[in-house]
Formats: C-alpha cells, sequence, structure tokens
C-alpha cells in the first residue's frame, strides 16, 4: 500500500473527527478533524460499531445476487426488521465463512454526503469491529476513533458493560496495545472483510485513461457486425438473382414447348415470337380483322358476308352483299370508327342486291 486514511466517522455530531495515516504499511500520523488528501491518498471510512450489526454465516461461492440473496435471508432471521429494508453488505469467503454487516440506509446515506460535503469520497467504508485482529480463541478490545470496540472470532460489537458481559459470559476481553492494533488495522485496510460500500452505495469508477483493449474489442465487434450485415446483403442479392434466372430458365422452357421441333438454339422467346407473328399474320392478322368485320356486318341489318380474302401485305378483302348503298356506308364507317383503314370497290346491283369489295387494312 502506498499511502491511505483511516477516516473514523464520529458516533454523533458532538464528537470530532478522527483520523489515521498509513503509508509503506506503517503509521505515519493521526488527528482530529477532515484531513487533507492528495489523489494518492486511499480514504477508507471506519463506520462506528453501534451503528453496523455484524453477522456471519455460511454462504456457498455463488455469484454476488445469489450471496446478497442468501444473506438476507440471514438477516431477517436475526432482526425484527424486514430486511429489503436494511443495507446488507456481504464479505469475501474465509474459512467456509462470510461477513455479512447491516446497516440503516438512512445512516450509510448520512455518512456519505458528510464525507462529500468534506471533499471526500472513499474507497471504503468498514466497520469498526472488523480493523481488530480476529482472536483465536476469547475476545479482543481496543479504543478506535473514540469509541470502545470489541471483536469475538464471528462476532463485534461497541463495548457497553452489560452488553459486553452477556455476550462474552463473563469473560473479560483481552486489551490490544497500540502497536498490535495498528498492526491489525493496517492489514484490515489493504484487504476489507467486509466493504459497506456495495449495492446502491457502491462507488462509481471513473475512468481516467482510455482502455484501448476495450476500444480495439468494441471495433472488431463493430466491424463482425458489419461484415454480417453485409453478408445477409450479398446473399440476399444472390437469392433473388438465383431466382430470377431460374425463371427466365423456365420460360424459356415452356416458350420452346411452343415451337415445331427441330427448331435450332437461339432465344425461345423471340422465336416463339416470329412464329406466333406468322400464323397470326401480318397487320392485326387475320383472326382479329376478321372477326372485327363481321362484328360490323353482322349489326348491320340485311348485309352479309360472301367471301375473305386475306393478303401477304395484312389486308383483309371482304366480298358483300347488302340491301342498299346505306347499308355499304353504314358498314364503311363502322369500320373505320374501329381502327381500319377502308378502301370500296364499284358496288354493282344485281337481283335486287348490292354486292362489292371492301378492302380492310389496320
Amino acid at each position: 500500500m502506498t499511502a491511505a486514511t483511516l477516516l473514523f466517522l464520529p458516533p454523533d455530531d458532538s464528537q470530532p473527527w478522527r483520523w489515521w495515516r498509513i503509508r509503506d504499511d506503517t503509521g505515519e500520523g493521526e488527528g482530529e478533524g477532515l484531513p487533507e488528501v492528495t489523489a494518492d491518498d486511499r480514504v477508507v471510512a471506519v463506520a462506528p460499531a453501534d451503528a453496523v450489526t455484524l453477522h456471519w454465516a455460511t454462504i456457498p461461492a455463488r455469484s454476488p445476487a445469489q450471496a446478497l440473496a442468501a444473506a438476507r435471508v440471514v438477516v431477517s432471521d436475526a432482526t425484527a426488521e424486514p430486511a429489503h429494508d436494511l443495507h446488507v453488505a456481504v464479505g469475501r469467503e474465509r474459512a467456509g465463512e462470510r461477513a455479512i454487516a447491516v446497516v440503516a440506509p438512512a445512516r450509510m446515506a448520512a455518512w456519505l454526503a458528510a464525507l462529500a460535503r468534506g471533499g471526500v469520497d472513499p474507497a471504503a467504508v468498514v466497520p469498526a469491529p472488523l480493523l481488530l485482529p480476529e482472536p483465536e480463541e476469547g475476545y479482543v478490545r481496543a479504543e478506535l476513533g473514540g469509541q470502545s470496540v470489541v471483536r469475538g472470532r464471528t462476532t463485534g460489537w461497541a463495548d457497553e458493560p452489560v452488553l459486553t458481559g452477556l455476550v462474552t459470559r463473563g469473560e473479560v476481553p483481552r486489551l490490544l496495545d497500540r502497536a498490535a492494533l495498528r498492526a491489525a488495522a493496517i492489514d484490515a485496510v489493504a484487504e476489507p472483510v467486509v466493504d459497506l460500500r456495495q449495492g446502491a452505495f457502491a462507488r462509481r469508477r471513473r475512468r481516467t485513461t482510455i482502455d484501448w483493449a476495450l476500444v480495439r474489442r468494441l471495433a472488431v465487434l463493430a466491424g463482425l457486425i458489419l461484415l454480417a450485415t453485409l453478408a445477409i446483403d450479398v446473399v440476399r442479392i444472390m437469392r433473388y438473382s438465383f431466382g430470377a434466372d431460374a425463371i427466365e430458365q423456365r420460360a424459356a422452357t415452356i416458350a420452346r414447348q411452343g415451337l415445331p421441333r427441330g427448331t435450332g438454339e437461339g432465344d425461345a422467346t423471340r422465336m416463339l415470337d416470329e412464329r406466333l407473328a406468322a400464323l397470326r399474320g401480318p397487320g392485326q392478322g387475320f383472326t382479329r380483322t376478321a372477326a372485327a368485320v363481321y362484328a360490323i356486318v353482322q349489326a348491320v341489318p340485311e348485309s352479309e358476308v360472301t367471301a375473305l380474302q386475306f393478303e401477304p401485305s395484312g389486308a383483309l378483302r371482304v366480298s358483300m352483299s347488302l340491301a342498299g348503298e346505306g347499308q355499304a356506308n353504314t358498314v364503311k364507317s363502322r369500320l373505320a370508327s374501329a381502327g381500319f383503314a377502308v378502301e370500296s370497290s364499284q358496288f354493282v346491283s344485281s337481283a335486287g342486291r348490292l354486292t362489292g369489295d371492301m378492302t380492310v387494312r389496320p
């Protein structure tokens, strides 16, 4: 330990603050009031013994949350107050047992507030009895910060004649000399049996330097996330591309089924369109043109088609027999309205009917 200051919290406001200073594992000085601390000093606050209740229990090694839950069960069996209304701190395991410290949350908050007003943020808050050495047998007693404190192997309390006699069953605690007390306090501060700064009262850590190892790990994780995102997009694009290729291949296969046997290699869709155009004929094709002509002629009374001739140019020559010139003009105008170009030949009258030809082009 380079430097540490033990700051004794007064049992009540009428008593002064006291402090011990330790440097290089030896006592350097002591005094009253709030000491001046430097950035290198590690301040350890010492809670008065009459404000903290200590228990020892066998709690197997487990997560901090599970250990705290088990400690609350132990405390609830030993106190009249609900355990969830108390601040419970669990110490490290020693010889199969753990120290459990219980303090009122309001008292803990008041201590930290008073220390903060003095510009002190303690690294730990240790119960005063735990600064005494653990006796192999019996009990030890010492003066700490203006208060007499007693500790047994699994007990610790503020020394009061009646209470001490009941706990020790008449055995007189052994008084520690100053050197033994200082040596025990130095060891206790270096590795506290239990620290009250846990849970809601844990000290907030301040990062003064950049953890480059953590930065590198975060950068690697970010890079892996980006790669994973890119890989997902690439897989999706490939999937769509393969699906489109499969659809085109299937369309080509279906189109080739409509071609005659022996058709050479090539674009099946294009060849199917060419065959369809050949079968349908030029222009709008024979079927569509003839259907339009028949629909119009049937709608004109006393008109009929007598012959059809589809020419390679896409024109359809229609021979008709009509009742008169009025019907011929009606058929011609309706064909023009349907989007066809119509040319009429000379109509002649025979046997009371008018016959002639009309050439219909798209």
